[in-house]
Parts: structure tokens; sequence; C-alpha cells
């Protein structure tokens, strides 16, 4: 069942110097509970497509329809992780920042305490919710993120570069973290990567984008079983096709 659905997205911005157009003509569908990985090179538009599907920027051209319906701005049907560690609130502990959406749906603090704790547990943080944003280490701050995304239950989680910052073991615990609460959770992910090897590790299938503007190349599913093996001979013949569409636009 198709659960989002790009139809000819385009977007252009306009600067003082005249139109650049963002992204032109995307169009693909993402079934409910699949994890969907983007790929490409800078500035095709990776992130605008994301912040389209959140709502925070409106397309000039064609619509974004989640559960069959429009999207007309942000909703709570939508949870957002960004790459910036700064989208924690430094004034709440990880309990607090957790807790933040319900508290916006004014569920009563003891029952959003409750969940805000069940979902750090999910991110095998429960032990750290009393300490503030400074006190944790990035991998931590993101895995905060993620349980705030999830902590009010949104459908779908759109997640643009979360752990790019981060030292590669670090990213490595992230991802195998990542696959295990989407094993969980079964929730829809939209997740933008420059990572080859993080979109293989993680994704049900691969968009791949072409520059200036943004178009989609070509749709690669990974048909690899779970857990993945990152050493596997699949596993890079996955990597190297991935690298081969995107070099291959490189050189055009």
């Amino acid at each position: 069942m198709v659960h989002i659905e790009a139809r000819d997205i385009t977007l252009t911005y306009q600067t003082p110097s005249g139109a650049v157009p963002a992204v032109h003509g995307v169009s693909f569908g993402i079934e409910t509970s699949e994890f969907l990985c983007i790929v490409g090179p800078s500035g095709c538009g990776k992130s605008t497509l994301l912040n389209i599907m959140a709502g925070f920027l409106t397309p000039t051209g064609g619509e974004i329809r989640i559960g069959g319906a429009p999207v007309r701005g942000y909703g709570m049907d939508r949870g957002v992780v960004f790459q910036d560690f700064a989208q924690l609130f430094p004034w709440r502990t990880a309990l607090g920042n957790v807790a933040f959406g319900l508290e916006m749906k004014g569920l009563p603090k003891a029952e959003r305490d409750a969940i805000a704790l069940e979902q750090l547990r999910l991110v095998k943080l429960e032990n750290f919710a009393r300490s503030y944003p400074h006190h944790l280490s990035g991998g931590m701050q993101q895995r905060v993120a993620i349980a705030r995304a999830l902590a009010y239950n949104p459908a779908v989680l759109l997640m643009d570069e979360p752990f790019a910052a981060l030292d590669a073991l670090t990213r490595d615990e992230m991802q195998r973290l990542l696959a295990e609460v989407w094993r969980t959770t079964r929730k829809t992910v939209i997740y933008v990567t420059h990572n080859v090897a993080e979109a293989v590790f993680l994704a049900d299938r691969v968009l791949v984008m072409t520059p200036h503007p943004g178009t989609v190349k070509t749709e690669v599913p990974i048909r690899l079983v779970r857990p993945r093996d990152p050493l596997s001979v699949e596993f890079l013949d996955y990597q190297k096709q991935l690298l081969h569409l995107l070099g291959q636009e490189q050189r055009t």
C-alpha cells in the first residue's frame, strides 16, 4: 500500500540573480513501513525534497500526499531528525526534550514522562533521562533526537543526514541502532545521506538523484536479508552499483 506519493515535485528559488531550480519533476512512491534512502551529489536537492515532505517548504509545482491527503505545511504525522546537534533544547533534560512534542499535544506530565522514558529505553538511553544535552556525546544526542521524533508516534520519520557529523565508529553504532529501532517500530522512513554504504545497510530501496536541478536518475531495490553484513560480497556489489551510478553522473 502506497503511504507517501511525490507527484511531479518542482521547486524554484527566487534569488537576486534570478530563478534557481532546486528540484524538477520528481515523482516516486513509498510503501507503508518502507525504509527509503535518497542519495546524490551535493546540490541535487536531497534536503530540499525532505523539507518539502516535512512541510517546511512549499513546492512551486506538484504535491506530496501522505495517506492520500495532500501535505499543507508541517503536521504531527511526521517526525524530523536533522544533522545538527543543536536541534535539542539545551535547557531541557533528555527526558524533557523527548517529552516536548507530547507536551505540545497537551498530555498530562505523568503520561508524557512515561512515554518519553519508554522512547529513551528504545534508543538505550533510559539511564541518561535526567542528563542535559551538553552532558551527552554527539551520538547520544542524536539518539535523544530520534526518541523525540518517535515519542508522539508519527507515521513517518524524515531524517536528513543525522549521523554525518559523527565519527566512523559512532556512526556505525548509530546505523545498527536505527535499523533495530525501525524493525521494532515499523515506521515509514525517508533518509537522506551522502554515504552509499549507509544507504545499502539501512534501505529497502535507494533513490539516486542527479543535480542542477535535482531529478530522479533511478531507483535501486536492496534485496539483502537483515541484519546486513557490510563485508559480504552482495553488500559490496550494491555499494559498487550505487557508486557507479553516482560517479557516472558526476562525469557527465
